[in-house]
């Protein structure tokens, strides 16, 4: 069982819930926050009892990013070397948490910028309140709207104009907008959003979680090969796929009339 200090961990009925637990500084990422994260993703692969993650933020905010006097006022005081050191684990976490062969659910209670934006970017699904606002705003502060991620996989989610407007401008998107291009699967009340997250959660945990896990590895890998690979490739997934038990598992539920019981 992993028992993460910097921020909340529990696990139930096969869903790990990871809560940003800041809120007096809107869930900010601290040193400590983003090298804990990072090692907790990795370290899931192998929590066989867990098989589906939720990643949200307690109070208003679900992460408003880096924190300014934790984060960024410290990186002045670092050379190259150390600056580098610094941005080459923030975009390991995104790695890890595209590499989990697990699903993973970002549940945005509120705002969404910067690292948050891009942790939530990085994962499976986002499901949004109405205030969860979300902006990619490295440019505001003089850095590259290429960070952790954002110039590689925004432009799939909502198209290259969209991301690009995005990525330049820094500026907030509304939920609806963000809604509206694809950026959030979902928008829910408020008040809803936990059980909502939670119910879809559970629904992938008691699903096929090899069959779950082969197609977000094809996701990730079919990303830049052509029609052609992305075919084969497709049909060497299935083949295996159909080795599983879970394959027959669900065949049999069907013929008995029964909801499939994968282990």
């Amino acid at each position: 069982m992993l028992e993460p200090k910097s921020f909340l961990y529990e696990v139930r009925e096969g869903v790990a819930t990871i809560t940003l637990n800041r809120p007096e500084r809107l869930n900010a990422l601290t040193f400590e926050v983003y090298r804990e994260l990072t090692d907790t993703f990795a370290a899931l692969r192998d929590e066989r009892d867990v098989r589906a993650i939720v990643i949200t933020g307690a109070g208003r905010a679900f992460c408003s990013g880096g924190d300014v006097l934790d984060i960024i006022g410290p990186l002045f005081e670092r050379d190259m070397q150390g600056l580098l050191e610094f941005t080459r684990m923030t975009c390991e976490l995104v790695r890890n948490i595209r590499t989990l062969p697990k699903p993973v659910i970002a549940s945005l209670n509120g705002t969404t910028a910067g690292a948050g934006a891009c942790i939530a970017l990085a994962s499976d699904i986002r499901i949004a309140a109405p205030t969860a606002k979300i902006a990619f705003l490295f440019v505001k502060v003089g850095l590259s709207g290429a960070d952790m991620g954002a110039a590689y996989l925004l432009p799939r989610l909502v198209g290259l104009a969209k991301a690009t407007e995005m990525l330049y401008t820094g500026d907030f998107t509304s939920a609806e907008e963000a809604g509206r291009i694809g950026l959030y699967n979902r928008i829910v009340a408020a008040e809803d959003l936990a059980a909502e997250t939670r119910t879809l959660a559970e629904r992938l945990a008691r699903g096929p979680s090899f069959a779950l896990a082969m197609t977000k590895e094809m996701l990730n890998r079919e990303m830049e090969v052509s029609l052609d690979t992305a075919l084969e490739w497709e049909a060497q997934a299935q083949a295996v796929c159909m080795q599983h038990p879970d394959y027959r598992e669900a065949y049999e539920a069907f013929v008995e009339k029964r909801e499939p019981r994968f282990k």
